[in-house]
């Protein structure tokens, strides 16, 4: 898809992952019996689905992930790197920084894509679905999503009326892919005057609904998991990912 750009965001310090991050970028720690880096299955997934113009938004450990992948021409990609801005924060405030590097442009569709999540969604439906709605954002969803924790009922004077362990949410969670008309970019750049931080889903987000802009929700089945925490990584089965995402290697 020559018009889609694909833009990973691999710059935090990954504090949930500590003490992992503090020898791996989070973006690099590696998954399944293969070992490898976490942030080759995006790279893959979006090759496969054609999406080769790529935009690296990096900071933190930045050099473990120029050293593996390069200028992407080994992946059959081209990627680019950004460093984000130290007084520009947030995963909005990395885009915009890339804007005014004229890295990204408002002529393009860009797929945003958090570096430490692992899914074989079918990009291309994602994008066609997009393009097909007139979007000016497609927020990729998933339902019945699995609370980690225990989650209490409780009376009004905090009596435990049940208690649930590790329920599922009916609702569509966000599972932090993203795409965006490259015209929005410039509202961005606006929104981030006087501040420090913006964020894509916190900020961005609710701004194109507060407008009254066409902003979609694409509901998935796909596998996707986030990998963002300690946790999250020990429970990942490396058998799992193997076999989950054997169609990215077997190419």
């Amino acid at each position: 898809m020559s018009d889609v750009k694909g833009v990973v965001l691999c710059g935090g310090p990954g504090k949930r992952l500590r003490p992992i991050t503090y020898y791996f970028q989070k973006a690099m720690i590696p998954v399944g019996k293969m070992q490898k880096p976490l942030l080759e299955y995006i790279v893959r997934l979006l090759r496969f689905y054609n999406v080769r113009d790529l935009v690296f938004l990096v900071d933190y450990k930045a050099e473990q992930i120029i050293n593996y992948f390069d200028n992407g021409s080994r992946f059959d990609v081209n990627i680019s790197y950004v460093y984000d801005d130290p007084l520009l924060k947030g995963t909005a405030g990395s885009i915009v920084n890339a804007y005014r590097r004229k890295v990204l442009n408002a002529d393009e569709t860009l797929l945003i894509y958090y570096g430490d999540i692992l899914t074989n969604m079918n990009l291309q439906e994602f994008l066609e679905f997009h393009k097909k709605k007139g979007a000016v954002a497609t927020v990729a969803l998933s339902s019945g999503f699995t609370v980690r924790v225990g989650v209490a009922d409780l009376e009004a004077d905090g009596r435990i009326r049940g208690f649930q362990e590790k329920p599922k949410i009916d609702k569509p969670v966000s599972i932090a892919i993203t795409a965006l008309e490259g015209n929005v970019l410039r509202d961005m750049d606006e929104m981030v005057s006087g501040r420090s931080e913006l964020d894509l889903m916190g900020d961005v987000i609710p701004y194109l609904i507060s407008r009254g802009a066409s902003v979609y929700g694409y509901l998935t089945d796909a596998f996707w998991y986030d990998v963002g925490s300690t946790e999250a990584y020990e429970k990942l089965e490396p058998d799992l990912v193997d076999k989950i995402f054997s169609f990215l290697f077997n190419q």
